[in-house]
């Protein structure tokens, strides 16, 4: 800290990268969430501990700019620094819709004599739906293993999977249908603009009709301190990205985490399903 006082410099150790290549086209209702909670399973929360996670292979060029911030987003989940994808044709043209004239120049890629501190390999042709289990982001399963928990609340939403992508799976899934009674289903967009997409759509209106909670744009229940907080032993299945105990109210609450297709195949039947099954 005093060198901090004497020079107003902060000094950081550069992360090593630590590569996971990701190939195979995914199945059915099966997300890029599912291959982040997949990876982060398999090297467990300490797995990329200050490293950058680099997430490369066919799987993640073929996914659109919200699925590669999804994967991102969770590299924090394994001890990560940073969650790093390629730019490509895809980032670029994500990135005119919202500045014209921007231009790829190609220097947004790992050189080709780069240095990996591990690179790990993944197929994900056969790769089931996924669900993290309490209290730890790394304790994943298949859906297949938990299918039948009764769960209380489903909430969809977080800067994980509270983009307009997301929620359109939900409605596309649920389609009209009631949401399983005794069951709290809360949709909560990530932002104004994804609200008004969401709106835009219909879906906020198909949701509220389905007797879902519609919020404004926030974290909602993610960080513990706003509405749909879990009471003592009651058990929610989140879209976010921690489940750690207290997380998201009662320290005696069970949280799970899921896919945006898991959650809403969930919210429909009052218990973890499996989202190819519906």
């Amino acid at each position: 800290m005093s060198f901090v006082f004497a020079t107003g410099k902060l000094w950081f150790r550069v992360p090593e990268t630590m590569r996971f290549e990701v190939n195979g086209k995914l199945p059915r209702r099966v997300h890029s969430k599912d291959v982040i909670l997949n990876l982060i399973g398999d090297v467990g929360v300490e797995g990329a501990r200050y490293k950058a996670a680099e997430f490369c292979g066919c799987t993640v060029r073929d996914m659109d700019i919200p699925g590669r911030m999804t994967m991102s987003n969770m590299a924090i989940e394994m001890g990560g620094k940073a969650g790093i994808v390629e730019a490509d044709r895809t980032t670029e043209k994500y990135l005119r819709e919202r500045k014209p004239d921007f231009k790829l120049d190609g220097k947004w890629k790992s050189d080709k004599d780069a240095v990996f501190s591990e690179t790990k390999e993944y197929d994900v042709s056969d790769l089931p739906p996924q669900v993290a289990c309490p209290h730890n982001v790394d304790n994943v399963k298949s859906v297949e293993e938990v299918e039948g928990t009764k769960i209380d609340q489903v909430f969809v939403g977080s800067c994980t999977n509270g983009r307009f992508e997301d929620i359109e799976i939900v409605a596309k899934i649920m389609n009209g249908e009631k949401v399983a009674k005794g069951v709290r289903l809360l949709i909560i967009p990530a932002s104004h603009t994804e609200y008004m997409k969401t709106l835009r759509a219909g879906y906020v209106e198909q949701f509220m009709e389905s007797g879902a909670i519609v919020e404004s744009p926030c974290c909602g229940p993610c960080m513990g301190g706003s509405f749909g907080l879990l009471g003592k032993g009651e058990v929610g299945l989140s879209t976010s990205n921690r489940n750690f105990k207290g997380r998201q109210g009662s320290p005696d609450a069970f949280v799970y985490l899921s896919s945006p297709a898991t959650a809403a195949a969930s919210a429909l039947y009052g218990e973890i399903k499996d989202p190819r099954k519906v």
